[in-house]
């Protein structure tokens, strides 16, 4: 059974007077209670960030993950600091989500955020594996957003959101959009050795071919993947949920240091310290001898006596950041945190993350984390308020890259 978030609602328009102000009233104490100001503080601070309720880890048992809940159903501080536009009624018929099997549970909040209900969709697999999808509800002349990351089983949900386009294309949706918040096959992205395929491609033109208009997904890999869709694509960047999240660790700037797990992650990693008030950078150098395989080299940085915080777009099987983390122990560091937004967990990650290697391994729920990967250093933190907003932005033809400013 996956995870699922609490969200208390606003009260209705038929609550009375009382009933609202008192609601108003909690949510200023709870803004004042989570919110950073611009003031220097001995934590981290991390501007503009999502809020999110921290929970005790007390709390849960049995390896279950902390698992912040979002807040009542208002903009976040960043978001709201950036809507400098009209974004236009946002009661608008014209827009529907349908979500696919891939992870409904972040579909349903991303639509309670947006204060819509999910399209009726009936989806299901033939005996032979075959897969049929009929909308259960008119999209004709609407803007359609199709809720399903590509994660594993890849090509299963990869097929899934090939088919949901073309329904949506043959019912005469007036746009449709493809909602990834992982997308599969994105480090597929270049020949590294003669004869290899170039995927990533490949699935672009899938995407676009079965009758995409445009493309959001999170923290794909890596940005040149952008350039193969010939379509309009939204890149949404997660760092900030993560950011807030850790802000809220109160962890002092001088014993922080972000770690880069690879060369390749490096201008990552540049982007997140900065964010971090500016942190110093450090950078495990490592050799891969095949996929899904890697051996630590050497460490370029300082990190003795520090809280080394690792920063990752996916988590596989978690080769390369537990190989990292060794080193990072091996080199004097006091605490590594693990930050991915992805969390593949391919097995044995969660051994390897479970090892005792990681004061916390902090993802997002762009893909389901089973319940049977829980372990007790893990926190997930729940991008539907981002998604949401993003969104609506692209529905009211508004700046999406203001968000991130």
């Amino acid at each position: 059974m996956a995870a699922s978030l609490f969200m208390p609602s606003p009260p209705s328009s038929s609550t009375s007077s009382s009933s609202s102000l008192s609601w108003s009233s909690s949510l200023s104490r709870f803004s004042k209670e989570v919110g950073f100001s611009n003031e220097s503080r001995s934590g981290i601070y991390a501007p503009n960030g999502i809020k999110c309720d921290i929970y005790d880890p007390s709390k849960y048992v049995n390896g279950k993950p902390v698992i912040p809940v979002l807040n009542e159903r208002t903009l976040p501080n960043f978001l709201e600091s950036t809507l400098v536009e009209n974004t236009g009624s946002r009661t608008n018929n014209k827009i529907k989500l349908f979500s696919g099997t891939a992870n409904p549970a972040l579909s349903q909040e991303i639509a309670w955020y947006m204060g819509l209900e999910l399209g009726k969709i009936n989806i299901k697999r033939f005996a032979d594996g075959e897969i049929y999808v009929q909308l259960q509800e008119s999209v004709r002349g609407c803007d359609v957003f199709l809720l399903q990351p590509t994660c594993p089983p890849v090509n299963e949900n990869l097929m899934e959101l090939e088919v949901m386009i073309d329904a949506c294309r043959r019912a005469s949706a007036k746009n449709i959009t493809a909602v990834t918040p992982y997308f599969g096959y994105a480090r597929a992205d270049r020949k590294t050795q003669g004869r290899e395929s170039i995927a990533a491609k490949l699935v672009a033109n899938l995407i676009t071919e079965a009758g995409a208009n445009r493309l959001l997904a999170c923290d794909i890999h890596s940005g040149q993947s952008l350039g193969y869709f010939d379509i309009a694509v939204d890149h949404v960047y997660c760092e900030r949920v993560i950011l807030d999240y850790l802000a809220s660790k109160k962890i002092c700037y001088d014993d922080l240091v972000v770690v880069s797990p690879d060369v390749g992650g490096v201008a990552r990693a540049r982007a997140f310290a900065k964010k971090l008030s500016d942190a110093p950078l450090a950078i495990v150098d490592k050799r891969r001898h095949g996929h899904n395989v890697a051996e630590v080299m050497n460490l370029i940085g300082d990190v003795r006596g520090k809280v080394a915080v690792m920063v990752d777009d996916m988590i596989d099987t978690a080769g390369t950041i537990a190989k990292g983390a060794e080193l990072l122990h091996q080199e004097g560091a006091r605490e590594v945190y693990a930050c991915c937004t992805h969390a593949v967990f391919s097995p044995p990650a969660i051994e390897r993350l479970s090892s005792g290697l990681f004061q916390e391994v902090i993802v997002t729920n762009t893909i389901p984390v089973l319940e049977k990967n829980y372990f007790p250093q893990l926190t997930v933190l729940s991008v539907a308020n981002l998604l949401g907003e993003t969104i609506w932005r692209v529905h009211g033809h508004c700046s999406v890259s203001s968000i991130f400013q």
